[in-house]
């Protein structure tokens, strides 16, 4: 391993505490502000943050456009209209997905456990392969795998002896749903948006706008409670949010995506951890049964296939 997959996966893992640790944030932040409040609170503070982000990427594609001879083709008025509106257009239906995952995951962590969150929103990994079914992709035996091992392990961890799963678990697992679909129309728009990061941003802009809007509605704006709870907002929204993603980014750019996927997984691992740690949550048997089920679908889904790991050995 190089120095630079090193310091990948090292960014990486820092991610992966900075997403588990969040769901700690989000627990305490609601016993401040209600889910909309929080929501609109936290993506505001994402969109911010990445605002230098972009300046910065858009100096440095100016630089190395200006540095070199190219005979690419510059693009007309009209093009650069229509790439606007494919911008506009994703980030739109980008940021309705992901406010619906958002605000779902919110409202279950009102009645549930960050360290069961952290564990049920972390599905997602194993719902994508699932869900591209629709998408007339066929999933592999690993997948399949991965999705009865997560059921079982699901069971485990959210049913009760009388077959009935807690509101506040069935709220964070339709939310988990909701993140699978963020991550299959997220990658539908990488092939047609020509700045994601830009794109990242409105969509966090998005799920603020509609948030707010809602919690003008449902809770009210109460500027003292905001204040109250501008800790756990401000972790949610800057560090979660903000260099939790731009950590994604740059560690992802020397790393195997299978590691690099691995090693994000275990944010389901921290938040349980953090949730120990810091809120005292404890966890019957039972239920570290199904977190352990629930990480081993996590990982079998995401383990190389051996044809992928043999022509790589060849390089």
């Amino acid at each position: 391993m190089d120095r630079k997959q090193l310091t990948g996966n090292l960014l990486l893992l820092t991610t992966s505490i900075i997403w588990g640790s969040a769901f700690v944030a989000q627990r305490v932040g609601m016993d401040f502000v209600g889910p909309l409040t929080f929501n609109w609170t936290r993506f505001v503070l994402a969109a911010l943050v990445l605002i230098p982000v972009v300046s910065l990427m858009d100096q440095s594609s100016k630089k190395q456009a200006s540095g070199r001879i190219s005979e690419e083709k510059v693009p007309t008025p009209a093009e650069r209209k229509q790439q606007k509106g494919i911008l506009i257009k994703a980030s739109i239906t980008c940021g309705c997905v992901l406010f619906a995952a958002s605000i779902f995951q919110q409202i279950g962590l009102v009645s549930t456990s960050a360290g069961k969150t952290g564990f049920i929103t972390a599905l997602y990994i194993v719902l994508v392969p699932l869900f591209s079914v629709v998408l007339k992709h066929r999933p592999k035996l690993k997948s399949w795998i991965g999705v009865a091992i997560g059921t079982i392990g699901l069971y485990f961890l959210c049913i009760t002896s009388s077959f009935t799963i807690a509101p506040g678990d069935l709220i964070v697992l339709i939310g988990a749903g909701f993140w699978a679909m963020h991550i299959l129309v997220i990658d539908y728009f990488l092939t047609k948006v020509s700045d994601p990061v830009r794109m990242s941003m409105y969509q966090f802009a998005v799920v603020a706008g509609i948030s707010f809007i809602g919690s003008l509605i449902f809770e009210g704006i109460s500027l003292s409670a905001i204040i109250d709870g501008a800790i756990p907002i401000l972790y949610a929204g800057i560090l979660s949010g903000g260099v939790g993603f731009t950590f994604q980014i740059l560690g992802q750019r020397h790393t195997n995506p299978t590691v690099a996927s691995l090693i994000l997984s275990l944010e389901a691992v921290f938040a349980a951890v953090f949730g120990f740690l810091l809120l005292n949550e404890m966890m019957t048997t039972r239920e570290i049964a199904g977190c352990l089920l629930m990480f081993a679908a996590i990982i079998i889904s995401q383990l190389p296939d051996r044809k992928k790991k043999e022509t790589m050995s060849l390089k």
